[in-house]
C-alpha cells in the first residue's frame, strides 16, 4: 500500500504521519511525504517528540512532490494545508484538519503527534492494514 501524506513545508506534520505509517505498517505500507513548498530541513520539535516515542525521523527529509516518483498512490492525505495542498494523482484522498506546532511548545507538538497517532492508526486499520502493535520501537528511513 502506496501512502502519501502532504502538507505545505513537509517539516512537521507530514513528516510525523510518515514516520507512524512507516513504524505502524511495516512491510505492508510504503509511505511518503512531501511538500508544496518544502523547508528542507525536518523540525526540530517534531524530531524530539517522536524520538521520546522511540522513532527516529533523523534519516526523513524534507522534499517537494516535484522529486517524487510519477505514480498513483493508493492513498494521498492532506495534513492539515488547505488548498495549498498540493495536487497528487492517487485512488483515494483524505484531508486531516492538523493545526501546525512549529514555533511552539513541546505540550503543543505532544498533542499534535499524539492526534496524527491516532489518525495514521485509523487510516491503517480503514484500509484492511494491520498495525504493528511494537510499531513505537520501529527506526525509519527516509
Amino acid at each position: 500500500m502506496r501512502i502519501l501524506f502532504v502538507c505545505r513545508e513537509n517539516a512537521c506534520r507530514s513528516q510525523i504521519a510518515e514516520a507512524f505509517a512507516r513504524a505502524y505498517g511495516g512491510d505492508q505500507v510504503q509511505a511518503c511525504s512531501a511538500g508544496s513548498r518544502p523547508r528542507g530541513s525536518v523540525d526540530r520539535g517534531a524530531i524530539a517528540v517522536m524520538a521520546e516515542r522511540g522513532i527516529s525521523m533523523a534519516p526523513q527529509q524534507s522534499k517537494g512532490v516535484t522529486e517524487l516518483p510519477q505514480t498513483v498512490w493508493d492513498v494521498v492525505v492532506g495534513v492539515g494545508c488547505g488548498d495549498a495542498c498540493p495536487m497528487v494523482t492517487a485512488k483515494r484522498r483524505e484531508d486531516w484538519d492538523v493545526p501546525d506546532p512549529a514555533g511552539h511548545d513541546p505540550a503543543t507538538y505532544r498533542a499534535i503527534r499524539d492526534d496524527i497517532d491516532s489518525r495514521v492508526k485509523r487510516l491503517l486499520a480503514g484500509l484492511g492494514l494491520p498495525v504493528r502493535s511494537d510499531g513505537s520501537a520501529q527506526q525509519v528511513s527516509g
